[in-house]
């Protein structure tokens, strides 16, 4: 099949795909769209099952960070890169520099940065091989402390800012005894795991790896629950913080909660589900504008800011989705549909 004909294919302006046999790599790189500036998306490193299943989330996720970076009125486009493999087991320092090599065949038209699997200093080892990297060096971090370049701080405390402001829309509370399944508990989920604990919330997690489950049981009195038995629980907000598409046909059913708000990108296996969840009352904040907050921190490193300026863009998460929330509610359109139609008149226009 070819991949105009793929079903996430979206006018996508370019997808490439590399192979180097001596360091075992397998890569896709992915540009959605350049209208507002070079495309930023980060390099993720996963088991995936087989190569379609890499070209399926690559072509979603370089789409949403389009999105994503209109939402944020960022002056940049969407791009991704995908490498196939378990970064547990088959990552190397001589992959990462090929890989770094693949993002310098691109000319300037991707710029890479952190995602799952991939930590600093593997971005650090591209870098040997490109200079279109990011998120490797920081001037600024929202919180004032020490910055190393690495955006998921700033990624988690945008995602723990849009959902509290998610809370307080729907289930006019605070946090406070809130009971929250946070699904996922790599370098993003982890740390909105320790924001909603030290805001009081009652916490219920799942990761695929069991030794970070035991951590957030350890420290913040988490209830621990099976991956597969997640979106069964008791809670009032989901917070998916792992792969896309958890919220499909076959779970869509089985989640009570009330609020849906996590860190994961293309949380609907399909858009026409917001809808559905609009019809169950189900309040949804689209997760490329509450996960916004790493694109935000590297955009801020690249220019001249400050901290404040940064966490006052990233702290904007909350009243961006305030707005979608309330012409959803007016226009009784899903929230999902409301922000698709918001970026596309910034990003398709220019």
């Amino acid at each position: 099949m070819s991949v105009f004909d793929h079903k996430e294919f979206d006018n996508h302006e370019q997808v490439a795909f590399f192979s180097d046999k001596q360091t075992g790599l397998q890569a896709i790189i992915a540009v959605h769209n350049t209208n507002l500036g070079p495309s930023l998306g980060g390099c993720r490193m996963w088991p995936y099952a087989d190569s379609a299943e890499a070209l399926n989330d690559v072509l979603r996720l370089s789409r949403g960070m389009t999105y994503k970076a209109a939402m944020a009125q960022l002056k940049l486009g969407g791009g991704k890169a995908v490498i196939l493999g378990d970064p547990r087991k088959h990552k190397s320092p001589e992959m990462m520099r090929a890989m770094g090599r693949f993002v310098e065949q691109m000319g300037g038209r991707y710029i890479t940065a952190e995602d799952s699997g991939i930590a600093v200093s593997d971005i650090k080892l591209m870098g040997e091989s490109t200079q279109h990297i990011s998120g490797v060096s920081a001037k600024y971090r929202y919180d004032g402390g020490e910055a190393d370049g690495n955006p998921a701080p700033s990624t988690a405390f945008g995602v723990f800012t849009g959902l509290k402001a998610s809370v307080e829309y729907a289930l006019k509370t605070d946090l406070k005894g809130v009971r929250v399944a946070v699904q996922g508990l790599g370098h993003v989920g982890y740390r909105l795991a320790k924001h909603l604990h030290e805001h009081g919330a009652k916490l219920f997690v799942t990761d695929i790896y069991e030794d970070s489950i035991a951590r957030a049981v350890e420290e913040f009195g988490a209830v621990a629950v099976a991956p597969r038995d997640i979106f069964d629980a008791e809670v009032d907000v989901y917070a998916p913080c792992a792969m896309g598409a958890s919220i499909n046909h076959n779970t869509i059913e089985r989640i009570s909660a009330k609020v849906i708000a996590g860190a994961a990108n293309n949380q609907l296996a399909e858009e026409s589900l917001g809808e559905v969840l609009r019809q169950k009352g189900v309040l949804y904040a689209p997760d490329y504008v509450i996960n916004a907050g790493g694109v935000i921190d590297i955009y801020h490193q690249r220019m001249l800011s400050t901290a404040e300026a940064m966490r006052a863009h990233i702290e904007g998460i909350a009243d961006t989705l305030l707005e979608i929330y309330t012409r959803s509610e007016q226009n009784q359109q899903p929230t999902n549909v409301v922000s698709n139609s918001i970026a596309e008149e910034r990003f398709l226009t220019e």
